[in-house]
């Protein structure tokens, strides 16, 4: 008698995820420490027409943006371009300027590690998703108080990378989308990913349809296309799972930055939401504990309709994954489901 193999523990996670949490597709890329690549998919691509769900297809990656943007700091201080606790007045002399806020004293460093204090710009953007520019963006957090005094402690804010973006294009006179396509993309053979254009709502190449609720028990809400630019350098590119654990992978074996910089981005400090519990983060890198031990590198993303978690192992013969679904929803209990298949394919 032949019996049917069984799932994997990484199939077995998705399933779960699309039966039991409702999510209407789950997405995976898993490469072992020989790296040969395995990848999964299950639910449906597109609620509307039955679609199937696109073998590792793009999604929006969010706030993996974020690490891409990072590294191009890096790069640029290995060049001897940036300084890391420098000034952000350096490079936008009085350009960060607000209530409790003061570009001259707020450090490159601080921007990257999210300990500047810099207020969110998200609840003061339209309700009606427009294209915007990146300075747009930047004065919108000005309007706020400061959420603390620069340095004392660590707090998630898209602002601090809207400025890093904007430091980078000072520096270099190009936009940061060249910039990290030339840096990072280009360099590295990230065939999938992309830095989108202000004003294009669409995803290039096959791709799951992305949906959003505000709970569980509410109708999904078919958001796949929507102008990115308010995310920025804090979130607006696009990728697939494969080539985030090719460009995870390739940054923590120092194929991006020198080891001077690469050992300041793994510098840590604890962290908080929207991260697990016991991660901890560096310039624009995130570790969080495995449960076979050590740790994993990454970031993680949230853009309305995907959710993207993953990243490498810290030692040896590296393992990389990456998750993704296509709800955003209020509710972030399935969230810590992405991630213990994470885990699962993380601990082999």
């Amino acid at each position: 008698m032949v019996h049917a193999a069984r799932p994997d523990a990484v199939q077995q996670g998705l399933d779960a995820l699309v039966r039991s949490d409702g999510l209407p597709a789950a997405l995976a890329s898993v490469r072992d420490e020989h790296g040969r690549t395995r990848t999964y998919a299950e639910g449906v691509g597109d609620r509307a027409t039955g679609a199937k769900v696109p073998t590792d297809g793009q999604v929006r990656i969010g706030s993996n943006t974020k690490t891409f943007t990072a590294v191009v700091v890096l790069q640029l201080v290995g060049e001897g371009k940036i300084r890391l606790d420098a000034p952000v007045d350096t490079y936008l002399r009085g350009v960060v300027r607000g209530d409790g806020i003061d570009g001259r004293h707020i450090t490159v460093r601080e921007v990257l590690q999210q300990t500047s204090g810099l207020p969110s710009y998200l609840e003061s953007l339209d309700e009606e998703v427009r294209p915007y520019e990146p300075r747009e963006l930047l004065d919108l957090a000005l309007r706020h108080k400061a959420d603390f005094p620069h340095g004392e402690r660590w707090k998630y804010s898209n602002t601090n990378y809207v400025v890093a973006g904007l430091i980078v294009e000072e520096v270099t006179k190009h936009s940061l989308a060249e910039e990290i396509d030339r840096r990072i993309i280009q360099r590295i053979g990230l065939r999938h990913t992309y830095f989108p254009a202000r004003g294009d709502a669409t995803i290039r190449e096959p791709h799951p349809h992305g949906y959003y609720r505000d709970s569980s028990d509410q109708p999904l809400q078919d958001v796949t296309e929507m102008d990115p630019s308010w995310a920025w350098a804090a979130g607006q590119m696009i990728s697939t799972n494969s080539d985030l654990n090719r460009f995870f992978t390739a940054l923590l074996d120092g194929r991006l930055l020198h080891r001077a910089q690469l050992d300041q981005m793994r510098t840590t400090v604890p962290a908080g939401a929207p991260f697990a519990d016991g991660a901890r983060y560096g310039l624009g890198l995130v570790s969080t504990p495995l449960s076979c031990g050590g740790v994993y590198w990454g970031h993680g993303g949230s853009f309305p309709g995907y959710e993207t978690r993953g990243g490498v192992t810290d030692k040896g013969s590296r393992r990389a994954a990456n998750v993704a679904v296509t709800v955003q929803q209020s509710d972030k209990t399935p969230l810590k489901h992405v991630e213990s298949v994470v885990d699962t394919a993380l601990c082999g």
